[in-house]
Parts: C-alpha cells; structure tokens; sequence
C-alpha cells in the first residue's frame, strides 16, 4: 500500500511539474544564428510554437523595436507562408554606410497559405537584421499568434530584471560586445597572400614542435648505445670470471 502511495504521489508530483514548466517553453521567442554583436548584422530566428492542441498557428506579427531602428531587414522565404514587411517614417533619420535613411521596418508579418503551424509542431522564420545598435544590451520584439480559431495571444509584456517572468513575455534578443569590423570578422589589413605574424609565430612554433621529436630520438639512440655497450662489457667481464672460477676448480 505504501509503495502505491509514494507511486501515485511521484507521478502527481510529476504532472505538476510538467504542467507549470510547459508556458515557459511555450512562448514565442528569438535567438541568432551564432551572434548578434552590437554594431553588426545577424541572421535571427523567431521561433514559433504551437500551445494548443485543438487550433494551428496561422498567423504571426512582430513588431521591431522603434527607439533602434534597423536600417536592414530581410525575411528569409519559409514555405508554406506568405510574408510582408511594413516600413515606416523615422522620427529622426539614421545614417546607415554613408546615406541618411529615412525609414525602417516597423513590422514583419508572416501569414500560412497551408496548415500552418500544427498542435504538436514548432516553426522558425528566420531574419537577416542590422546594422544591431551599439549603445544597447538587447532589442525587444513583441509578437502576436493568431490561431485558425481565431483565438489571438499577444506576446507582448516585457521582461524585467531582478522580477518573475510575465505570463506573456515579449521576445527579447541578447546582444554580444562588437566584433572587429562589426561585421563578424577581424578585419585584417594585410594582403591575404602575405602570412601575418601570428601565422608566423605559429609556423615557427610547428617547426619547432616537429623538430622535438627527432632531437629526443637522436638521445635515445645513444643512451641506448652506451647501455648497450656497458652491459656488453659486463657481459664480457662476466665470461671471463666464470671461465677462470672453473680452471682454478679443475
């Protein structure tokens, strides 16, 4: 009887722990594809759920943040899904590679020409973005899903620090410290055919490293030669006193 107590109590236990965890993986989210460095550009994916087991996710809205406007944005095509970009007017333009840009994408929304997104099911849709700002930790997205039952949730409370997360936190993307040229490279100044000098410290140290093992080798050799020669010697030595020890018995 107490062995079914503590079963059944454990498999309660259990339930609940997988109900109360299940919203946390069940909002709509965004993260980069490697990283999203401040002054650069990234390919971000919004990440897409579905949270219901009676209705698909047929449409989804995302919103991108105004105080950092995003001077570029580009959709990766998803099949099965129709996608339209919203631009609007800055309040105060921004200067992007030189030219004064004047407005920026205020919405991305994505819309099923199929099923859409089924109970049971997940789907990413993907987003190239920049130049990211550099005077921010990170970049707040509110998103709205909308099911085939009509039924709208809205992603859209932002997350705050030091307090628990809302019921129905906005997606929120993390941006590294900036990268070289900000465009997640180190930007060399030396001709590609030309070795730098750390390639050059690093052939030196090869060549040196390969070089080792020939040297400890070389060592070996002649330590084992002298052994050789000194038990051979003893060995010598050895016949020798043997041979006498049997002239003086005879």
């Amino acid at each position: 009887m107490k062995a079914s107590r503590l079963a059944a109590a454990g498999a309660v236990a259990v339930s609940a722990v997988v109900v109360l965890s299940t919203p946390c993986f069940a909002h709509v989210t965004v993260q980069p594809e490697g990283t999203a460095a401040k002054g650069g550009y990234a390919v971000v994916d919004f990440k897409v759920p579905n949270e219901r087991d009676n209705a698909s996710t047929t449409k989804l809205e995302v919103s991108f943040p105004t105080e950092h406007p995003l001077s570029s944005v580009m959709p990766e095509p998803v099949p099965g899904w129709k996608v339209e970009v919203t631009k609007s007017k800055l309040d105060k333009p921004i200067e992007s590679h030189g030219h004064q840009i004047t407005e920026a994408v205020s919405k991305v929304t994505w819309t099923s020409d199929g099923k859409g997104i089924e109970p049971g099911y997940f789907q990413k849709f993907p987003v190239s973005v920049g130049a990211l700002p550099e005077d921010a930790d990170e970049l707040v997205f509110k998103a709205i899903q909308t099911y085939s039952n009509d039924e709208v949730v809205r992603w859209i409370e932002v997350p705050q620090e030091g307090q628990e997360e809302p019921e129905n936190p906005a997606p929120v993307l993390e941006l590294s410290a900036a990268e070289g040229d900000h465009h997640g490279s180190s930007g060399s100044e030396k001709p590609s055919d030309e070795p730098s000098d750390d390639a050059s410290a690093a052939a030196a140290n090869t060549t040196a490293e390969a070089a080792e093992p020939a040297d400890s080798t070389d060592t070996t050799a002649r330590v084992l030669g002298v052994v050789g020669i000194v038990v051979g010697a003893a060995g010598v030595a050895y016949g020798v006193l043997a041979g006498r020890r049997r002239d003086t018995a005879a």
